[in-house]
């Protein structure tokens, strides 16, 4: 008889502190254990450094290869639950991710810049989400709009998404009046604060690379490039450091196209299901039908814009797709 897995009990943290003070960046892979792209291109970072082929010129770096151990082992999305979701350090850990949290969490308030890579469950491009504005208001303050957008304008893709947690907390209100699950019964806004919402609460601002689908061989690349390109941006390596890697397809259109989320449907039956095997960043038009709940009502777009986490396998109350539609948003 097997026995069951044991649950880790330590977070691996590789760090460089320059000898010359700087930024304090953190990067963040495998947030979600089936998203290994960013641990991937991690472990070729740290190599890098270790032979010498990187050095550090100032500042802090901490890499981060796999922060859901748990998730990781069983090449699962989550351990016990979702760690990017009320990412909080809680005073009674009740689950594994609640642990991580209480690790991770000062460690993120100690850096200044974060750099969190994921992919995603269907095929579609690579995209880079964003915080707000500058605001003072009460969902999500923060004051480093221009320093996160240039950080996002850097990485590669040409796709950059913002709208996240707005979007989110309205999903809840949805979610309030109709709740579909005893789960959906009492949401919270702050269940949408992931890494980046946490990082800008503390002061600092941060942005999550969305490297591709999981399985895609060129996300690693994506995800590898994204790295070396922020060290170059804080001035943390030198500039005409050139480390190798494999190459990126160059992007379709090298301008930046901004869009905004404005809406999350949730799935509400397991008889829920799409009209077709949808992407990221599909098209959609105003009134096109994106899928049918399990009594036949048709599930329209409500305006022109894309599809964005498409997600087929969607549990009853999760989230089933979000839509996004053009911003004004200059980066």
């Amino acid at each position: 008889m097997s026995l069951p897995t044991a649950h880790p009990t330590s977070l691996r943290v590789h760090q460089y502190l320059g000898l010359q003070p700087g930024p304090r960046l953190i990067v963040l892979g495998a947030v979600h254990g089936n998203e290994t792209c960013g641990t991937t291109a991690l472990h070729a970072v740290i190599e890098a450094f270790d032979q010498g082929r990187l050095t550090l010129r100032r500042g802090q770096l901490t890499l981060v290869p796999v922060t859901n151990a748990l998730a990781h082992a069983r090449h699962a999305r989550e351990g016990e639950r979702n760690l990017n979701r009320k990412l909080v350090p809680p005073a009674i850990p009740q689950d594994f991710e609640d642990r991580v949290a209480r690790v991770l969490c000062p460690l993120l308030r100690a850096h200044e810049v974060l750099l969190d890579l994921h992919s995603f469950h269907t095929a579609g491009e690579p995209f880079v989400m964003v915080g707000p504005r500058d605001n003072d208001g009460l969902l999500e303050p923060f004051a480093h709009e221009q320093a996160e957008a240039a950080l996002a304008a850097s990485l590669g893709p040409r796709l950059i998404v913002e709208g996240w947690l707005e979007t989110y907390a309205r999903g809840v209100e949805r979610r309030r009046a109709h709740p579909v699950t005893a789960a959906q019964a009492m949401p919270d806004p702050q269940f949408g604060v992931g890494t980046t919402e946490y990082m800008r609460a503390c002061g600092g601002y941060g942005v999550t690379l969305e490297c591709g689908q999981h399985d895609d061989p060129q996300a690693p690349a994506v995800a590898h490039q994204a790295v070396m390109r922020t060290l170059r941006l804080l001035g943390m390596v030198d500039a005409e450091v050139a480390e190798p890697a494999p190459q990126v397809p160059a992007a379709p259109d090298t301008a930046h196209t901004v869009m905004c989320l404005f809406d999350v449907v949730d799935c509400e039956h397991a008889g829920d299901r799409f009209t077709r095997e949808w992407a990221s960043f599909d098209p959609v038009q105003a009134g096109e039908v994106i899928g049918h709940r399990d009594d036949g009502r048709a599930v329209l777009a409500q305006t022109d814009g894309w599809i964005v986490f498409p997600n087929p396998r969607a549990q009853v109350g999760q989230e089933w797709f979000y839509l996004a539609q053009a911003s004004a948003r200059a980066l």
